[in-house]
């Protein structure tokens, strides 16, 4: 017997809800006009995994550099790695036992209810919908720099690239798995030329090592390893997490694959150890090339080309440079693919309005709910293009927003980690055909970790801090949404509906 608080009304005939929510159902033809077509095996979820991140290998990390110079980076990057760990086991085991397109959405409304499934999927749609925003700015900075555009016509190179990999997600999910495979096969590949070229050219100690203490060059290196000390490992998290940033979206593609019981998990933590493998191998060879270092890839728009170009200079670097780009196209087209799984999850549930949810007459994906994510992302991009200062510019979209998508995410890590732990004990009986090996331990160091991640953010400058405003505003607009409309229109979707049989069984 449902009490009072969740209160369920035929389609046409509500009800007033004593508080919490109201649940109206909806016939066949609602769920016919939002249906999803499985295709995807283990492959295809370790390509939707490792393509989504692989950008933050190209560029994005090396801000961390700057904070705490080369060793703390690495300390910054051992710690986020056994967050995204802790992280990777819980997500395995959740998604393989509710198997829905809503992922953490998904988990934290069993958990914790409509209002924790909610604020948790919030906060991912803040990850899901800006993180695009700040690749497609990077994609637009190597394309300038490729094709000599004119800095003022990025833009054009933002709208050319939403419009092509839009594209692409909506015309069938076949072809966007195909299109997934291709461009992270190829941006491993890219970076496996750069690891093995960079190998025999290495000066660790010379160039990886020539930031000194308050952040200064050095010009001959061979500087401290902590040369702003433990705070400024800390201080380098935020930038750390860009090197795994989204292998937490995998569980988006529940309802698009073949037998997310045993393949998820699979391609989860196939994923993560591949990013694993990337990330050190980045970290240790790109700042330590001759006439780079540390100084000044910390500052760098394009990290990966500056290590094509000191090693083989502009001529032969510039080919490359449009093979590089291809860690951007990947990351950035399995995101779009992820946000509008995630739009589309929160709306057929009601949470978000309904018309967001539902998917292409023909291809059988959610193209409204993409597109809206699309636009969203595209107009912060330009607001903040237009508004901010020319010097400015690139400082407050490469930083405030990347902290921003960070920011969202850590939310939502704290989230999934809380709902890994009730999920357990509140939930044992649910049928887990993968169960993480190192459970509620690992699901706690997510927590301190995600929560000292914030803390640093916090306690950044300015620009860090107003990303952190930035994402109240967003919370503060959906939830006063949610508050006032969308609590009393919510629909029995899948991820609703076992959430409901559950509450039930207490």
């Amino acid at each position: 017997m449902l009490t009072a608080k969740y209160v369920v009304t035929e389609q046409g005939t509500p009800k007033r809800a004593t508080g919490g929510v109201r649940y109206s159902a909806r016939d066949a033809a609602y769920f016919s006009r939002r249906a999803l077509t499985r295709h995807a095996n283990v492959w295809h979820l370790w390509a939707l995994g490792v393509g989504a991140v692989i950008s933050g290998h190209f560029s994005g990390w090396n801000g961390g550099l700057l904070q705490g110079g080369w060793g703390g980076m690495l300390i910054a990057t051992l710690i986020v790695g056994v967050m995204y760990l802790g992280l990777t086991f819980a997500i395995a085991e959740m998604s393989a036992a509710l198997p829905h397109t809503g992922a953490a959405y998904s988990f934290a409304r069993t958990a914790m209810g409509p209002w924790g499934g909610f604020l948790t999927g919030l906060a991912e749609n803040v990850e899901y919908v800006l993180t695009p925003a700040v690749i497609v700015f990077f994609i637009g900075t190597y394309l300038t720099r490729l094709f000599g555009t004119p800095d003022d016509w990025q833009p054009l190179w933002w709208v050319a690239a939403y419009a092509l990999f839009l594209t692409l997600n909506i015309r069938g999910v076949a072809l966007s798995f195909r299109v997934t495979v291709i461009v992270t096969l190829l941006a491993l590949g890219c970076l496996a030329v750069f690891w093995i070229a960079a190998i025999p050219r290495v000066e660790f100690a010379r160039w990886a090592l020539d930031i000194g203490e308050s952040g200064r060059r050095l010009a001959e290196g061979h500087g401290p390893f902590l040369p702003n000390g433990w705070p400024g490992a800390f201080a380098s998290m935020p930038f750390a997490v860009w090197l795994f940033l989204a292998i937490e979206q995998l569980p988006l593609a529940a309802e698009e694959s073949i037998d997310p019981r045993r393949d998820m998990p699979r391609g989860i933590i196939a994923g993560f150890l591949t990013l694993v493998i990337s990330a050190l191998a980045v970290l240790a060879l790109n700042p330590s090339l001759p006439g780079i270092g540390s100084f000044a890839l910390g500052s760098s728009g394009e990290p990966l080309l500056d290590g094509f170009r000191a090693m083989f200079g502009e001529g032969l670097a510039g080919a490359l440079a449009a093979v590089a780009v291809l860690g951007l196209v990947a990351s950035f087209h399995t995101i779009i693919f992820a946000s509008g799984r995630q739009i589309f999850s929160l709306s057929r549930a009601g949470y978000f309005p309904t018309v967001l949810s539902v998917t292409h007459g023909r291809h059988k994906t959610p193209h409204v709910a993409m597109i809206a994510g699309a636009l969203v992302g595209l107009a912060v991009l330009l607001v903040i293009w237009f508004l901010a200062g020319t010097e400015a510019r690139g400082a407050v979209i490469g930083f405030t927003l990347l902290n921003m998508a960070v920011f969202g995410a850590m939310l939502s890590y704290v989230a999934q980690a809380v709902s890994f732990i009730l999920l357990r004990r509140r939930h044992g009986d649910i049928a887990r055909p993968f169960v993480s090996a190192i459970g509620i331990p690992g699901a706690l160091a997510t927590i301190v970790i995600a929560v000292g991640t914030i803390a640093f953010q916090l306690a950044g400058d300015a620009t860090y801090r107003a990303g952190i405003v930035g994402v109240a505003i967003w919370f503060s607009v959906f939830v006063a949404y949610f508050a006032f409309i969308g609590r009393h229109r919510l629909i029995l979707s899948p991820e609703e509906e076992f959430a409901m049989q559950r509450r039930r069984a207490e």
